[in-house]
């Protein structure tokens, strides 16, 4: 079969450059409507932080203090399970929020975040924000968007869990990052491991790599190291329908 390199696009919110620093890829579309005044009022309460590759951003159970605004690399968000499982929840890259779930209760973290590479981020004390959305109501509502659509992109997931096959888990990721991080060469530009392809999937790791290597046996993608190419986008479509609900920031 003939191999063709595929680019696969998606349609992503516009980013607002609000903290300004050198490189900054814009921050969550939560913020559109947001005056010049209410920007720098917002970054004014942005404290920057950096971690290197692999490091945790906070624990499972631990008290929520606040929120971070991913400004470069990627983290992932990982619930543990019984006898040690883990399912990572999504990945979050630049301009994505992270921990904003707790905003509203202010309770303990349902998850834990550890980067996939070196990661800066801007982190808003909650009560700090919350006096914010109190001044700015709109931004309020398109947070509650977005918590209420990720909510119902979780819900897709559990039926993708308990009912389809590893194959088409396995292709809906692939596809599903080509579309947020894919290159004009099909290429993925993400450091994720076989083990993260698989929490990510809910499937084993031995699964992963299986599939993985019937997917190159079968011209669907290249693999190269930890890096993954899509070949042939029309034949991972064909083993995996989109999910009947689409986040408007990532719900890998």
């Amino acid at each position: 079969m003939a191999q063709k390199r595929v680019t696969i696009s998606r349609e992503r919110p516009k980013s607002l450059p609000i903290c300004g620093a050198e490189g900054c890829a814009g921050c969550s579309w939560i913020f559109t409507g947001l005056d010049a005044t209410g920007q720098q009022e917002l970054r004014r309460l942005m404290r920057s932080v950096e971690y290197g590759a692999d490091e945790a951003i906070f624990h499972e159970g631990t008290p929520a203090f606040g929120f971070f605004i991913i400004c470069s690399g990627k983290v992932k968000l990982i619930k543990q399970g019984p006898a040690g499982k883990r399912q990572i929840l999504k990945i979050v890259g630049p301009g994505e929020l992270l921990g904003e779930e707790n905003l509203f209760d202010g309770g303990t973290h349902t998850a834990s975040a550890r980067t996939l590479e070196p990661t800066r981020a801007r982190f808003i004390k909650r009560e700090d924000f919350l006096d914010f959305l109190k001044r700015h109501p709109m931004i309020a509502l398109h947070l509650a968007e977005k918590v209420a659509r990720e909510l119902q992109g979780f819900q897709a997931k559990l039926i993708e869990t308990a009912y389809e096959s590893c194959r088409a888990r396995l292709a809906r990721l692939l596809l599903m990052l080509a579309g947020k991080y894919g290159t004009v060469t099909g290429e993925i530009q993400a450091r994720i491991s076989r083990t993260d392809l698989a929490e990510m999937a809910g499937i084993s790791t031995e699964t992963a790599i299986r599939t993985l290597g019937e997917f190159e046996e079968r011209g669907l993608i290249s693999l190269k190291r930890r890096k993954i190419a899509i070949l042939d986008q029309g034949g991972l479509e064909e083993l995996a329908a989109p999910l009947p609900v689409e986040t408007i920031e990532n719900l890998l």
